[in-house]
Order: structure tokens, then C-alpha cells, then sequence
């Protein structure tokens, strides 16, 4: 691979401590998919609010992940991004705020994550709208699907395209709708668009059972796992902790300890990209070789962790990956 500039500057000068971290697992990623291993990415945080899309829809389009674990908000953060991104509003000194000016952001119907504002009226409800009539349709059908089938039925049907204010290459969740990429959401309930699906349960609009649940997801996983994780096996690279994390990489002991399915293989690279501090008993922070004691990650499994900002550290490792 011809090696772009951006490739070519870490290799220059990412020698040591968590450059030399990253480079190191960023080529370990790059063999594995060479060696025709499939990758699982994990994304907890606000990374679409980050606009991780720029990087990661390429990656999603160039077959270097096949499939990806993530919280509700960077699920529908990424739509949100694509329809209302020219009224959201930065505040780069947000560390100055008072409680009276984070008020004041409220009543402009502003929600502030760190430095960006995200526009109630013209990211949530603007979405809320169209795929409530999704969601509706499916209910008085008997239909169900899962948080991501609901969002990719609503990028498909093109009702979103009047909207668009990115260039839509720069979207992960159209290019994964174009590529139909596998995706869990475990604990999407406490999402935007969860709350808002839990308030029309509540006024007996919708039936809870319409959006599958987070069992199902699991149950769904084992299967997957089941299917893709012969030859060179299954890596997990992990953006930040939590959940997103969390939930998915237990889908191995599950099966090798619950049900008792001794020919599942272990995850096969582990990376994770963190800034928790292990000694708070955080399991975000834990090192690789505690998920060992777990069942999850074998004595050989490659593991790597970068201890730094998601938000820098993970666009350089898919460039380095896409070869930028």
C-alpha cells in the first residue's frame, strides 16, 4: 500500500509511549484484516457528535469493519449531524459557562455536549418526525425491528435528503446502510430517540415490543459471532468504555460458559482507546489481560491500549488503516 501523508508522518515520529501505542495497533489491525480477520468497532462516547463519520464511513465502504457495536446517541448523533449540522452552534469556551448561560443554552433549545450544541428543533424533532411514521407503520403491522433497522429503513427511503448539510460520504451510518453493515445498540433506551419512543409507549401510541430489545441483540450476536469467527477470528477494537464496550465482548464467555459451547474461540486482537483510570475500579480502565480472567481474550490474543483522547487517536488509526 502507497502510504499517504498522514501514514507517513506517524511513521516518522510516533516512536515511543502512546504514539508508539498507537502505531502498533494500528498496524495490528491492518494485519489481521489482512490476514482476513473481521473486526467488531465498539464506539461509546460522543463520536459522531466528533464527527468520527469522516473517517469511519470509508472504513465502513472500504470493508474494514464488518460490523460495529455502539450506543444509542452515536447512533442517531450521526443522522443528526447529517441533517442539522449547519445550526449546531460550538462554544470553545464551554469551560467558562455559568449554570445562567448553560440555562440560557436550554431555552435556545441547545443540548451541549463538551464544545458542540446540538439544535433540538432542527436535529431531534426533525428526525423524531419521520421515523415516528416508521416506527407507527411497523406497530400496526405487528412488525418488529431492531434501533438500527428503524434509522437504516429511514436513510433508505430517501425523506432525509432534503435536509442533508454534510457531504453524505462523511455519514458511518448511510454508508452503513448502503453496505447493510451488522450493528448492535445495547441499552438504546437512554438515547434521544429512545426516550422519545418510550414517551409514545407511555401515551399508548406505539407497543413497547415494536423495537426489538437488548436481549434480543444478544441473542442475535451469539449467532453472528457463531458465523464469523473461523479462520482468522473476530478482533475488537474499543473507542472509549461503557456499555457499548462492554456488552458485546461478553458474548464470548456467554457462550463458552452459559451455554457451554467449548469451540467458540476467543476474541482474536483486542485495542482499546481509554482514559479511565484502572486503579477506581472502572472496567472501562481494566488492562487486556484482566478480560483473560474473563473468558474474552486468549494468552496470545494481540491487545494493545492507547491511553489518550478518542476523539485524536482514533481518525489516525483508521488513516494509518486506509493508508492517508
Amino acid at each position: 500500500m502507497k502510504r499517504g501523508p498522514i501514514s507517513q508522518f506517524m511513521e516518522k515520529h510516533y516512536l515511543h509511549f502512546n504514539a508508539a501505542a498507537l502505531l502498533d495497533a494500528a498496524k495490528g489491525y491492518e494485519k489481521h484484516i489482512q490476514e482476513e480477520g473481521k473486526m467488531m468497532i465498539a464506539m461509546a462516547g460522543a463520536m459522531s457528535t466528533a464527527e468520527l463519520g469522516i473517517s469511519l464511513a470509508e472504513m465502513i465502504r472500504q470493508d474494514k469493519v464488518q460490523i460495529i457495536s455502539c450506543t444509542g446517541a452515536n447512533l442517531e448523533e450521526d443522522v443528526m449531524n447529517l441533517v442539522a449540522h449547519n445550526h449546531y452552534k460550538r462554544v470553545p469556551h464551554y469551560r467558562d459557562l455559568t449554570p445562567k448561560d448553560e440555562w440560557n443554552l436550554l431555552e435556545n433549545h441547545y443540548n451541549r455536549v463538551t464544545d458542540t450544541c446540538i439544535p433540538e428543533e432542527e436535529a431531534f424533532r426533525r428526525l423524531q418526525k419521520h421515523i415516528f411514521k416508521i416506527w407507527s407503520e411497523a406497530d400496526s403491522k405487528g412488525e418488529r425491528y431492531f434501533p438500527h433497522e428503524y434509522l437504516f429503513k429511514v436513510l433508505r427511503s430517501g425523506v432525509l435528503e432534503q435536509y442533508y448539510e454534510i457531504d453524505p460520504r462523511n455519514s458511518w451510518m448511510l454508508a452503513a446502510a448502503e453496505k447493510n453493515i451488522s450493528i448492535v445498540v445495547p441499552g438504546w433506551e437512554d438515547s434521544t430517540m429512545g426516550n422519545i419512543f418510550a414517551s409514545y409507549v407511555i401515551k399508548k401510541e406505539l407497543k413497547a415490543s415494536t423495537v426489538k430489545s437488548g436481549i434480543e441483540y444478544m441473542v442475535w450476536l451469539a449467532d453472528w459471532y457463531r458465523e464469523n469467527s473461523s479462520g482468522k477470528g473476530v478482533g475488537f477494537f474499543q473507542i472509549g468504555g461503557g456499555i457499548a464496550g462492554d456488552f458485546p465482548i461478553c458474548v464470548v464467555p456467554m457462550m463458552y460458559q452459559d451455554l457451554e459451547w467449548h469451540d467458540v474461540p476467543f476474541w482474536s486482537y483486542f485495542c482499546q482507546i481509554s482514559d479511565s483510570t484502572t486503579s477506581y475500579g472502572s472496567y472501562s480502565g481494566a488492562v487486556p489481560n484482566e478480560k483473560i480472567t474473563w473468558g474474552k481474550l486468549g494468552i496470545d490474543t494481540p491487545k494493545f491500549i492507547i491511553e489518550s483522547d478518542a476523539s485524536i487517536v482514533a481518525p489516525l488509526v483508521f488513516s494509518w488503516i486506509l493508508g492517508w
